[in-house]
């Protein structure tokens, strides 16, 4: 319920209702969501602990005095059992193949599932906050799981948003599940627009620092797994390191910003800023614009994905403002992946869920040696071109996935590593 003396939001977007009146907790956030509650000693659990993005949060819950209540990871045993003994959480999940591995090695009280049934237990456990963090599809069904259970999730499977934008909220929404982002563009975007009412917005702007292959080469087909997992900036899994280096994870983040704060493609701009300092902007109708600015360590994103609109202090040392920042239009024809992320997303229906599909095979066939780096874009284009409909209920989603990863395959057999 609003406060008394406030009216409800009457624009399509979810986000804005401030007016002219003070911020207190009784007003929504940039996603139209109540503020959160602060919570003392928050209890969290991990999706994709062993990941960048899970070790690095479990820093933050270190930090910031977080109890960990669960895990859920991959294939990396020694890491997560010694996630397990630090935090010493009720559950534990990993892939049902090594559970011979994991179980007679965590301390006594932790009990451990495995598999999707297991990824989903871990999602849905009472926790104050989810932080999920799988990447790929795969990491959707918990993000669903949690949401469903009414819990907030720290979101950093960008996946989630572009293959089910409609379907999460809907998620969310009938149980009370809260989102927040975790990936740095998006929580820049996220705090800039906070108190910002819609009809002042103009556009967004996400930053890309360009990857690897910003200044070249020209030609990129003779670029090697090791060459394009050389980040510049960014400390990543193997996945989105590649995705970056195509400017493909750039185009994800269009598609979730769109999905996530309710934009039209339109409006979402990309700027390539090789600084990787400046975030995110927003410009506003009076010509004005907002940046969200900070050094690049995630640790700070997922710190106020979890917190806000509280700030609690990191022990990080200050940005120093000083040096040169650099902003220059992406080049498409060099990296059509983003070009084919806003085709994707102007087609709408299930053309996002391809595109993310036929990029996961098309990435894994480059870092396995069995496709040149600037086929991957061919990849994606070839299964863009099959018709993908519309996609109103979570049972033909793994259907759908299933088609594009099949078209991909067929395309990257056709490729070939020497075509």
């Amino acid at each position: 319920m609003l406060p008394e003396g406030r009216r409800a939001p009457t624009s399509a977007w979810r986000g804005i209702a401030w007016h002219n009146a003070a911020m207190t907790r009784h007003d929504l956030d940039p996603l139209g969501q109540s503020w959160a509650a602060p919570v003392p000693g928050r209890r969290i659990t991990v999706l994709g602990s062993t990941g960048s993005i899970g070790t690095q949060t479990l820093e933050v819950a270190a930090w910031a005095g977080h109890d960990v209540v669960g895990l859920a990871a991959g294939r990396r045993v020694d890491r997560l059992l010694e996630q397990a003994h630090r935090w010493r959480p009720a559950l534990v999940a990993c892939d049902e193949d090594l559970a011979d591995r994991v179980a007679p090695h965590l301390p006594t009280g932790t009990r451990l599932v495995t598999g999707s049934e297991g990824l989903a237990q871990v999602a849905q456990a009472d926790a104050d906050s989810v932080v999920a963090a799988v990447p790929g599809f795969r990491g959707l069904a918990p993000v669903r799981a949690a949401l469903e259970a009414g819990r907030h999730v720290a979101l950093a499977t960008k996946e989630a948003m572009v293959c089910a934008g409609a379907l999460v909220w809907r998620a969310a929404r009938a149980a009370g599940g809260r989102l927040t982002p975790v990936d740095s563009e998006h929580a820049g975007l996220y705090q800039v627009l906070v108190g910002e009412p819609r009809e002042g917005l103009e556009r967004v702007v996400l930053t890309a620092s360009g990857g690897p292959f910003r200044e070249g080469p020209a030609d990129l087909a003779a670029v090697t797994p090791a060459q394009a997992l050389a980040h510049p900036t960014w400390r990543m899994g193997p996945k989105v390191t590649i995705d970056s280096a195509t400017l493909f994870n750039k185009g994800l983040e269009v598609l979730e910003a769109a999905a996530l704060f309710d934009l039209p493609l339109e409006r979402i701009e990309v700027v390539v800023h090789p600084q990787s300092l400046v975030h995110a902007l927003v410009r506003f109708r009076d010509g004005s614009i907002k940046a969200q600015v900070g050094p690049h360590d995630m640790r700070l994103p997922i710190l106020y994905a979890l917190e806000a609109p509280e700030r609690p202090p990191l022990p990080l040392d200050p940005l120093p403002l000083s040096g040169r920042w650099d902003f220059e239009p992406p080049d498409t024809q060099r990296f059509r992946c983003l070009a084919l992320a806003y085709e994707a997303g102007r087609r709408g229906g299930s053309a996002p869920l391809a595109l993310n599909a036929a990029d996961e095979v098309a990435v894994a066939a480059f870092l396995a040696g069995e496709l040149r780096f600037d086929r991957i874009a061919d990849v994606i284009e070839r299964v863009l071109e099959a018709p993908w409909p519309e996609l109103d209920d979570w049972a033909a989603l793994p259907e759908a996935d299933a088609e594009a990863r099949a078209l991909a395959h067929a395309a990257r057999e056709h490729l070939g590593v020497r075509a």
